[in-house]
């Protein structure tokens, strides 16, 4: 493969690009949900955070996807996982990708069918209905609690990064998804 592709000692270029910019948009993310959450109404940092926040968040589905595709490319070069920490590493790692998945896939569908629509960065994507499609509203009442999920498990995989593999083990995990 090329030098942008992975390795079994680092991740190549495109996908440690993915992962960090993906991670900056992720905080960004989780920052205008907490804004929304914390925040009175009327606030005007609450307003300009969570105005962001729904082509934020298609943004992040489309490079999910993207990273999804590169990632399944490049399975076999990249660098292992072994023993039960391995195991766990790829138990946490399919968690996080099935949230990045469904958590937005809920929103698109509820906006597929209900009263507002969507516009990704003023194009229209998904009509405003007069009345909601009443199925396409169920999931994502779960919409939020599994993205409060999804920055638990993201916090997760930093602790563990930083603290198992950072500190204590000093195996140069960090280094192959670093440099």
């Amino acid at each position: 493969m090329t030098r942008l592709s992975d390795s079994p000692e680092r991740y190549g270029p495109v996908s440690r690009t993915l992962h960090w910019g993906m991670a900056a948009l992720f905080a960004a993310q989780f920052v205008s949900a907490a804004a929304h959450w914390a925040l009175p109404r009327e606030n005007a940092l609450r307003e300009t955070l969570w105005g962001y926040h729904a082509n934020l968040g298609a943004t992040l589905f489309l490079l999910v996807l993207l990273r999804g595709v590169w990632g399944l490319m490049n399975m076999k070069q990249r660098p292992t996982h072994s023993g039960k920490m391995g195991q766990a590493a790829v138990a946490g790692h399919v968690a996080i990708y099935t949230l990045m998945v469904i958590v937005p896939v809920v929103r698109l569908l509820d906006a597929a069918g209900g009263t507002r629509g969507f516009s990704y960065f003023g194009i229209p994507i998904f009509p405003a209905h007069e009345t909601a499609i009443a199925w396409t509203q169920i999931a994502a009442e779960w919409h939020g609690e599994m993205g409060w999920a999804l920055a638990l498990l993201v916090l997760g995989h930093i602790a563990v990064a930083t603290i198992w593999h950072g500190a204590i083990q000093r195996d140069n995990t960090l280094g192959r998804m670093a440099r």
